[in-house]
């Protein structure tokens, strides 16, 4: 936790210099300069424990600590033909920690991924005609840790209705990623890894609508597809004559999740969002996912936002617990990530957006902090809490 406060102290120490000088226009002038418009700072801190760990084969501690901070910063300008262009830049560095990742090599603080760091940047732009109520989007991404390397990139096109209260957007996305592939070390057979590709390319559409001043709704559709190397080296899978072999999964699937969005404002001072998703793939998995948040407005600068998320699958067709695997299976697995379970996700929100700003800097217009305890089936336990400043 003094990992999180200290961050966003540091960070909100930096941007107080810029802010004292930054001037203000209040005129509604559209300007032609390049300008922050926004920037967020968010850290936050996961735990986790259980006894399903797949890198044992299903069996044995998931412990895990993940500290994560976020810097997302937002760029705006108005070309001469009237135009909105947006960038949005966003750099995000992970640690973790993980019991079961330590045990590749069956003995203590001694695996590369006992520990490891994840850097993740990011660049979007978008275009957006505000008179004629089209957007045109373009981003380029990468995520890098030890054993991982993935770079994406996605286009995005959106266009409002003539009235303006719905939009249709569509998006597309890739992600070509690199595994090395670091086996169980009794499954070791050479020195040093090699690596291999996996691929996946999303396609989604959405339509948002405004059905009247207090309520919203938006549909959405999406089709994955993934290729390549989908199992991971070092799962572990037991078999039921006690022999151990490297996880073996499919090298494509198809995913096909449908959602629906709906807001509903009940007054100024208190609004229900609601969410569900079905989804199902030809790995078998079937799931459900409902979700509630009740933001509340308590005061002119203070709200709390109580949520719950209720998420059930039956599992793929692949899985089965430690040491029920046989010869006869052509795929196996004993993640249970991808086995029968129901989980929940139960939290609160708050945020505090004082008038004279958060500390008494002024651009500085949102403290948000959110907890959520995390309960699942398989009998994993975890807790997350973060920490969101606003900058605008």
């Amino acid at each position: 936790m003094k990992r999180i406060v200290i961050t966003g102290f540091a960070l909100l120490g930096i941007f107080r210099l810029s802010a004292q000088d930054t001037p203000t226009d209040s005129t509604g002038y559209k300007s032609t300069k390049l300008k922050v418009e926004e920037v967020n700072l968010i850290s936050s801190y996961y735990s986790q424990n259980g006894n399903n760990a797949v890198v044992t084969g299903g069996i044995g501690s998931e412990k895990l600590t993940d500290i994560a901070n976020t810097i997302d910063v937002k760029l705006v300008k108005y070309g001469k033909s009237g135009k909105k262009h947006t960038w949005d830049v966003e750099a995000g560095i992970d640690h973790y920690t993980s019991a079961s990742s330590d045990m590749i090599d069956l003995s203590a603080n001694s695996s590369a991924s006992s520990s490891d760091i994840r850097f993740y940047p990011s660049v979007s732009y978008t275009m957006e005609n505000e008179a004629k109520g089209n957007t045109f989007g373009a981003g380029i991404s990468s995520s890098t840790e030890f054993d991982y390397q993935s770079f994406g990139g996605n286009i995005s096109y959106s266009k409002k209705t003539k009235d303006r209260s719905g939009e249709f957007s569509a998006k597309f996305q890739a992600f070509l990623d690199q595994v090395k592939l670091i086996a169980p070390i009794e499954l070791r057979t050479k020195e040093g890894y090699d690596t291999a590709s996996r691929n996946t390319f999303a396609g989604s559409l959405s339509y948002a609508q405004i059905v009247n001043q207090n309520f919203q709704l938006m549909f959405l559709a999406d089709v994955i597809t993934q290729s390549g190397y989908l199992s991971l080296p070092f799962h572990r899978v037991y078999f039921a004559d006690n022999s151990v072999h490297q996880e073996k999964l499919p090298d494509s699937r198809l995913k096909i999740p449908l959602a629906v969005r709906a807001s509903y404002f009940m007054g100024d001072n208190v609004i229900i969002r609601a969410y569900y998703r079905y989804y199902s793939d030809d790995w078998s998995l079937r799931a459900h996912t409902a979700d509630v948040e009740v933001p509340v407005k308590l005061s002119a600068v203070f709200s709390v936002s109580p949520f719950y998320r209720y998420y059930t699958q039956t599992g793929t067709k692949y899985f089965k617990p430690y040491a029920e695997h046989t010869a006869a299976d052509e795929f196996y697995t004993s993640n249970y990530d991808l086995s029968k379970f129901n989980s929940s996700f139960l939290g609160m929100g708050m945020k505090f957006t004082p008038l004279k700003g958060v500390f008494g800097i002024r651009h500085f217009n949102t403290l948000e902090l959110r907890y959520g305890h995390y309960t699942k089936t398989t009998n994993m336990v975890s807790n997350i809490i973060s920490l969101n400043i606003k900058y605008k």
